[in-house]
C-alpha cells in the first residue's frame, strides 16, 4: 500500500513534506525546490492535493499544486505512487507549471 504522507526527495533535490494525510484522500505540506531551480529567492511553498482511495488501488495516483512564495507562479503536479518488489514507494509525476501573464497577448509563453 502506498501512502504519500511523510517526506520524499526527488532526483533533482525537491523535498515534498506531506504533513496532512486525511481519511477522505486530501492532503497538505509543503515543497521545497531542489538547486536545479536556479534561484535562491524560492522558499518553502505550501501544497494541496488529493490521493486516490488507496482501498480501491494499491499504487495510487494523485495530484496537487504547489502556490510558489514571492512569486506569481503555481505548478500543477500529477502522478502514481508505486510499489517496488522490495516495499519501496516511488512517486512518478509530470507537472505544468503557470506563471502569470501581463496581457493574453503574453498567454502563449505563461506555462512550462
Amino acid at each position: 500500500q502506498c501512502l504519500l504522507s511523510g517526506s520524499w526527495r526527488s532526483d533533482t533535490g525537491c523535498r515534498m513534506v506531506v504533513s496532512v494525510l486525511g481519511k477522505d484522500g486530501r492532503f497538505s505540506g509543503s515543497y521545497l525546490p531542489g538547486p536545479a531551480a536556479g534561484s535562491s529567492e524560492i522558499l518553502t511553498s505550501p501544497l494541496e492535493g488529493s490521493q486516490q482511495d488507496v482501498g480501491l488501488v494499491l499504487q495510487p495516483t494523485f495530484s496537487f499544486t504547489v502556490r510558489w512564495r514571492l512569486r506569481a507562479q503555481m505548478t500543477a503536479f500529477l502522478g502514481q505512487c508505486y510499489v517496488g518488489a522490495n516495499g519501496e514507494e516511488t512517486l512518478h509525476a509530470l507537472w505544468l507549471l503557470r506563471e502569470a501573464a501581463d496581457s493574453p497577448t503574453e498567454d502563449w509563453k505563461a506555462t512550462r
